[in-house]
């Protein structure tokens, strides 16, 4: 698969097209970003790590019959995936509160609540991805409501089987935002990536974070945090 021009570069990937319209090329980057391109740093061996940690998650995903974009690992800090077209909302899984939840509602980080709880999301730096409900996506056009119940089952099916697969590994998985898009025929395909960038990760005994919340809140070894995902999701996943 051939590596073609530049299609977008994101926060903490670049795009590219490739020889075929039904496949893009996703490189990872080593840029570590918050409070919408505020803070900015760059974290060695970052783009390897993730690359390895959603390569695992999509491939674990895919195994257990979720639909998703990814198709291959290219190299240490690449996949192939396929092409989509983006639904522009991001998905937020709740299983425990943190985050600007807590602070949006006066709730104590931590709270195990008695449901999971999903917020939608409209993708936006400009307005800050804010809060939308499911009559907004359908007046803005972005989905009817048949569609979000899709993604709403769907998500709930991903949170299932993380909540799982990082349990194996030792891990609380706290939270986490996945984006979706529709594949050539109009099926719904989960895109974008599933790495400590957009999941909130806890160590199960300690409750340390292993995730992007050392570098946001400055409790440094940001780069050990990802590698120690990256080991334990592989031993989880080969035992």
């Amino acid at each position: 698969m051939k590596q073609l021009e530049l299609l977008h570069e994101g926060k903490s990937k670049m795009i590219y097209a490739t020889d075929s319209a039904e496949r893009i090329m996703i490189r990872f980057k080593n840029d570590a970003t918050a409070f919408y391109n505020i803070k900015r740093a760059t974290i060695e061996n970052k783009a390897k790590m993730n690359c390895a940690i959603s390569t695992m998650v999509l491939g674990y995903l895919n195994d257990n019959g979720v639909n998703t974009h990814f198709v291959e690992r290219l190299d240490e800090e690449s996949q192939l995936c396929k092409a989509v077209k983006h639904i522009p909302v991001e998905v937020i899984v709740r299983n425990v509160v943190a985050g600007s939840m807590a602070k949006r509602l006066g709730i104590a980080e931590g709270t195990v609540p008695e449901n999971t709880i999903f917020d939608l999301c409209l993708r936006s730096d400009e307005l800050g991805d804010p809060l939308i409900n499911d009559h907004h996506a359908v007046a803005l056009g972005i989905a009817s409501y048949e569609e979000l119940a899709e993604i709403y089952e769907t998500s709930a099916r991903i949170n299932t089987l993380l909540v799982e697969l990082y349990a194996k590994a030792g891990i609380t998985l706290v939270d986490f935002k996945i984006e979706f898009g529709r594949g050539s025929h109009g099926e719904l395909v989960l895109a974008d990536e599933l790495t400590p960038d957009t999941c909130r990760l806890w160590d199960v005994e300690s409750g340390e974070p292993l995730d992007k919340d050392r570098f946001r809140r400055d409790m440094g070894r940001v780069r050990e945090a990802y590698e120690e995902v990256a080991m334990r999701l592989n031993n989880a996943l080969n035992k």
